[in-house]
């Protein structure tokens, strides 16, 4: 489902739920036989009670977005820190002989093919990296490793390449470690309790009254759907569909990327 398209669904939900509370009350006190509550009996400790409740709720609110937000962050970090190691130690490969360099060249693209073709849809539908990616990328530190240096320059280049990947290898572990979501199923009660509790007291202020009392409840609540879906699409630090954020290994890395698109 688009993500768009969740956004709509869940601000419409917001205003239809503020629209049937209020019909439910105007109907009531017509059963009731009464024209109109009295806005002014509304008590002072009241009003105060649920300007606190919105407070709390929004500095709440305004700390989920932020955990999230900041979560997308260093995840996407993560990854710009992985595509860069490997792209620097593809170029520190150039020392070594055509045959040597052609080869590691070539397992570093099907690493980066694999990574984005394959592994990223599944990282984001479910969450978890196949064992493939780190077959490959063991492949890409083998052709490195166990080749003796010959000359100066390689033995200058040597470290200096396992290092890249030994880089690549803790960025593609900690994009694994970073693969599920961020806030806890408690945390989601909370929000959504939050979220229920706060439009719901608004109503004891007789809100409703007049059309432009309804419309600014509507929208109120409508704001609340769409913060709500804010957390939910951080939440997800590499997004919840496609993959956009492996950007970082595309424009590193044209030529694989084109030629497994292809594929």
């Amino acid at each position: 489902m688009s993500e768009w398209l969740v956004l709509v669904l869940a601000m419409a939900a917001a205003c239809a739920f503020v629209l049937v509370i209020v019909l439910f009350r105007q109907y009531r006190l017509s059963r009731a036989g009464v024209a109109e509550e009295d806005g002014s009996e509304t008590p002072d400790v009241l009003e105060y009670m649920t300007m606190m409740v919105g407070v709390v709720y929004a500095i709440v609110l305004g700390l989920a977005i932020a955990g999230v937000w900041e979560a997308r962050s260093a995840a996407q970090d993560d990854v710009r820190r992985e595509a860069q190691a490997l792209h620097e130690a593809s170029q520190r490969a150039q020392v070594y002989p055509a045959d040597v360099r052609e080869k590691l060249h070539a397992d570093i693209n099907r690493y980066v093919s694999h990574v984005v073709q394959v592994e990223w849809p599944r990282m984001v539908d479910h969450n978890e990296l196949p064992d493939r990616g780190s077959e490959l990328l063991a492949a890409v530190r083998t052709d490195i490793a166990e080749r003796a240096p010959e000359g100066e320059l390689e033995a200058q280049a040597y470290q200096p390449l396992l290092d890249q990947i030994a880089i690549a290898d803790d960025a593609r572990n900690a994009r694994a470690e970073n693969a599920g979501a961020t806030l806890p199923g408690v945390v989601w009660f909370g929000l959504i309790t939050g979220a229920l509790v706060t439009v719901g007291l608004i109503f004891t202020l007789q809100i409703g009254r007049t059309p432009r009392e309804l419309l600014m409840a509507g929208l109120f609540s409508a704001l609340i759907a769409f913060l709500l879906f804010l957390v939910w699409d951080f939440d997800a630090p590499f997004g919840r569909s496609g993959s956009e954020s492996a950007d970082a290994f595309r424009q590193l890395f044209t030529t694989a990327t084109a030629t497994a698109g292809r594929g």
